[in-house]
């Protein structure tokens, strides 16, 4: 199967600590990098945990609070500075692109890089990013101003060929490339060989959401249902629920109900407050409800 993995570059919450960064996350999918939020520092966590900045084309941007964007003016730069041609597609609230334009104006070397701008849709899910072996979906989630989770799906896999019946068989290229989309065999005397003889099924396709700075919300179940791999947000223990109503935030018992509730295999939590040390509080209160549960800490990669 091809790579499918998650960096966590920062999982703070909006105060950084000395050993936690604001949030910002990697996906990577057979080597090509998305960027999931931008918090200070960003760029200096891809170069510790060894991943190319260049290598990213497509930002997401969950809303416009600082500790979630305040990193993107310097990576742009970085990029530019770096060589970068082509265009860098940010998908996020409209009126980033008018705090980022007086910034970027003044960056002369982005003479052969351009910054495209997708807004998002706060009001309903909608599919924001699509190529051949993935698409992404955004979706509302509840926040003190406008915000969004993401939902990164794998497209269905080809089939596998049964090499000996296919080798014995002499099938051409251009028939086994229809057989791995499903296409019978039909032999030269008009005999039909159905596919299921020369073919087994394609690897399980992977999914993973990320829902951050929200209180927990039962409407977004139906979109990340079942995914393999669920980023929730758990600012707060469970003895701080009114200061995360108040806030527009989730503990760690609520993230982990929402993973309950939606069927995921495996949940990591974080945006953690500052006032918590490090995370072993947090995650054993998720755990008491979802087993699964762990703490989304910087360098840590997950794969699917």
């Amino acid at each position: 199967m091809v790579p499918f993995t998650v960096t966590i570059l920062g999982s703070s919450s909006a105060l950084p600590t000395l050993t936690r960064f604001p949030t910002a996350q990697v996906v990577n999918l057979n080597d090509k990098l998305y960027l999931i939020d931008c918090g200070e520092g960003t760029q200096i966590q891809l170069r510790k945990f060894g991943l190319k900045a260049g290598k990213i084309n497509h930002i997401f941007i969950s809303h416009l609070h600082g500790d979630h964007i305040f990193g993107l003016p310097g990576l742009i730069s970085t990029m530019a500075l770096g060589g970068k041609k082509g265009e860098l597609h940010v998908y996020s609230h409209s009126e980033l692109k008018i705090m980022m334009d007086p910034l970027l104006k003044f960056m002369h070397e982005m003479e052969d890089f351009k910054v495209v701008y997708h807004p998002l849709n706060f009001r309903s899910r909608a599919v924001i990013y699509e190529d051949s072996k993935l698409s992404v979906e955004s979706f509302p989630v509840k926040h003190r101003i406008p915000c969004c989770g993401f939902v990164f799906r794998e497209k269905q896999h080809e089939l596998h060929l049964r090499g000996t019946e296919v080798e014995y068989l002499k099938i051409p290229i251009r028939d086994r490339v229809a057989l791995k989309r499903g296409s019978d065999y039909c032999l030269s005397d008009g005999t039909r060989i159905p596919n299921s003889d020369l073919t087994f099924p394609s690897d399980p396709v992977r999914s993973y959401a990320f829902c951050t700075d929200t209180l927990p919300r039962k409407q977004i179940i139906p979109v990340i249902k079942d995914v393999d791999l669920l980023y929730h947000e758990a600012t707060f223990c469970d003895d701080l629920k009114d200061l995360a109503l108040k806030t527009y935030h989730s503990t760690a018992k609520q993230a982990a109900e929402i993973a309950v509730l939606a069927g995921v295999k495996k949940l990591i939590i974080g945006h953690f407050s500052s006032r918590y040390k490090n995370e072993k509080l947090i995650v054993d209160e998720a755990r008491t409800v979802f087993a699964n549960t762990l703490a989304a800490n910087e360098g840590e990669r997950f794969e699917l």
